[in-house]
């Protein structure tokens, strides 16, 4: 059993959105002490820390459900994780977010900031790893050699060839 080439990609996009998280973390750190003090320091690194979670745990799920590539199972299987996935995101997204709507320490203006520059750098991270990756359009399907397919030998689909 091989690997799905997505495997690949999807551990690029992983590492590459970390390395982009710990830097957002570190500027919007600064910009949040500088435009609102500690609480917008706390602010900007609890965006960012949510943003790279919840971004990540989708990456995350799609490997774990990749491993079973190769199982008769294996699109419900990779369907039920990804969509099981969100749903808890989901859930726990609003959990969050209904925690943090009334706290003290919070700045409201640089935690919406500090998350939507996390999310729109993601995707951009998303986007760049997607155009620089070279796949080809077929991936993972396995060609017949010429030793499985006689000549002349007419196979279910082929509209080329002798007919019977």
């Amino acid at each position: 059993m091989s690997a799905l080439s997505s495997t690949r990609l999807l551990r690029t996009a992983l590492v590459w959105s970390g390395i982009v998280a710990v830097v957002l973390a570190v500027v919007g750190g600064v910009v949040g002490l500088l435009v609102a003090g500690t609480s917008g320091l706390w602010s900007a690194l609890v965006a960012v820390l949510m943003a790279a979670l919840f971004l990540a745990f989708t990456i995350v799920s799609i490997l774990i459900a990749n491993r079973f590539y190769g199982d008769p199972l294996f699109v419900p299987i990779f369907f039920g994780a990804v969509m099981g996935g969100w749903i808890v995101k989901f859930v726990v997204f609003l959990i969050v977010m209904f925690l943090l709507r009334d706290q003290p320490w919070l700045a409201p203006m640089v935690f919406l900031v500090a998350l939507v520059a996390s999310i729109v750098a993601s995707l951009i991270v998303d986007v760049v790893v997607m155009m620089r990756m070279r796949m080809t359009t077929v991936s993972d399907a396995t060609l017949p050699t010429a030793a499985e397919v006689e000549e002349g030998e007419r196979r279910p689909g082929d509209s080329t060839g002798p007919q019977a």
